[in-house]
C-alpha cells in the first residue's frame, strides 16, 4: 500500500496552518519556525554560556564533531546538567547534535541525555536513509515514554547531505517518511552541509572563482530544499564557516531567502543579528499576508478570493500563513 502523505496544511515553515474561516491561532512556541540555529561545544560552559544569552532562536548542544571522543563522558553529563536546568521564558530552545545512527555512540548519547530531560530536538548528523530517521523517532518514543515526557516532543533536524549516499536518498524522503506513524510530526526540517560531503568526495574546493557553490554541493542543497517543501517542514542552510566574513555571510542569507530556506545554521554568536534579520518578514510582506488571511476569513468555503483587483487561491493564503507565523517568532512569540 502506498503510504499516506502528510497533510498539505503544514506550510514549508514548518508551522501548522490555520483554519481557512479565521485567521491563523497563534502556533505553540515549540512549533513555531526557527530562523536561527547556534552550534555550540558540549563540552564548553563558557562557549555555551555565551550562546545562551544569544538571541538564538535554537541552540545546538554538540556531542559530535566539535567533542573529541576522550571528552565526550563529560560532554553527555554536561549537556544532560543543562537540559535538567530550569529554562527561562525567551531564551532559545535547547536542541543537542548527538553523534551519528552509524557510529554506535547514538545509544549512550541518548540515554544520557534524556537521564537529565528531554531536549526540544536533535540535530541529527550523517544520516544515510530514511530508515535511520524513522529508527531513531522509534527510539525516541520509547525514551519519551520512560521519562514521562511529552510523547513526540522532542522534534528532529536532519542534516541530510554529508555522505554522497545520504544526497542520493533525498529523492525518498517524500514517500518514507510523509506517511511514517513512527515520525508523526517530529520532522522540524532539513538541513545540509558542505564540509563532510566535501570530504567525502574529495574535492579540491567547494566553490567555484566566482565564490557559487559548485554543481555537485548545488545538487545536494536544492535536494534538501525539495525534501523538506515535500515533506511539509523547515529547510533550513547550513552554515557559513568564515564567521570573520559578514558579506559572504549576507550573501548567502540572500540567497537562501530567496530559494525558499526558512532559517540558517551558525557557529558563531556574532552571525546571529543577521540570520534573524535575514528571516523576518519585512512590515510590507506581514501586512499583506494579514490581508490575504483577512480575504479569505471573509470566505472560508472560496477557493479562490479577489484582493485589489487579483484573484488570489489557496497557495496564497499558506504563504500568507507562513509569513505571519515567522513574524510571529520574530516578535519573540507575542
Amino acid at each position: 500500500m502506498r503510504p499516506k502523505r502528510r497533510s498539505p496544511r503544514r506550510g514549508a515553515f514548518g508551522a501548522p496552518a490555520a483554519a481557512p474561516a479565521a485567521a491563523p491561532a497563534a502556533a505553540p512556541a515549540a512549533l513555531r519556525p526557527l530562523r536561527s540555529w547556534l552550534f555550540v561545544p558540549g563540552d564548553s560552559e563558557r562557549k555555551q554560556e555565551k550562546a545562551l544569552g544569544s538571541a538564538a532562536d535554537a541552540v545546538i548542544l554538540d556531542l559530535e564533531d566539535s567533542v573529541a571522543l576522550a571528552q565526550l563522558p563529560a560532554a553527555r553529563a554536561r549537556v544532560a546538567n543543562l537540559l535538567r536546568s530550569r529554562r527561562t521564558a525567551g531564551a532559545p530552545q535547547l536542541w543537542v547534535r548527538p553523534n551519528a545512527p552509524a557510529s554506535g555512540l547514538l545509544h549512550e548519547d541518548l540515554a544520557a541525555l534524556f537521564a537529565g530531560g528531554a531536549p526540544d530536538g536533535l540535530v541529527l548528523p550523517k544520516v544515510a536513509a530514511p530508515e535511520e530517521i524513522i529508527a531513531v523517532a522509534r527510539r525516541l518514543a520509547a525514551l519519551e515514554a520512560r521519562a514521562g515526557a511529552k510523547a513526540g516532543g522532542t522534534r528532529l533536524l536532519v542534516i541530510a547531505t554529508e555522505t554522497p549516499a545520504a544526497v542520493l536518498a533525498l529523492p525518498q524522503y517524500p514517500a518514507a517518511l510523509g506517511g511514517a506513524r513512527a515520525l508523526g510530526e517530529r520532522l522540524a526540517g532539513l538541513t545540509w552541509g558542505a564540509e563532510d560531503l566535501g570530504a567525502a568526495l574529495g574535492v579540491l574546493a567547494q566553490r567555484d572563482s566566482a565564490g557559487a557553490l559548485t554543481f555537485t554541493f548545488q545538487l545536494a542543497r536544492a535536494h534538501c530544499l525539495l525534501a523538506a517543501a515535500a515533506l511539509g517542514a523547515q529547510a533550513i542552510d547550513g552554515v557559513c564557516t568564515d564567521f570573520r566574513d559578514p558579506a559572504r555571510l549576507q550573501h548567502e542569507l540572500d540567497a537562501a531567502r530567496r530559494d525558499g530556506f526558512s532559517g540558517k545554521l551558525a557557529i558563531h554568536p556574532d552571525q546571529i543579528a543577521a540570520i534573524n534579520a535575514a528571516f523576518a518578514p519585512t512590515d510590507a510582506e506581514r501586512e499583506h499576508a494579514q490581508r490575504v488571511v483577512a480575504a479569505f476569513a471573509t470566505a472560508p468555503a472560496a477557493g479562490v478570493v479577489s484582493l485589489d483587483g487579483r484573484m488570489i487561491d489557496r497557495p496564497h493564503l499558506l504563504q500568507a500563513q507562513r509569513i505571519l507565523a515567522v513574524a510571529q517568532r520574530a516578535r519573540g512569540g507575542t
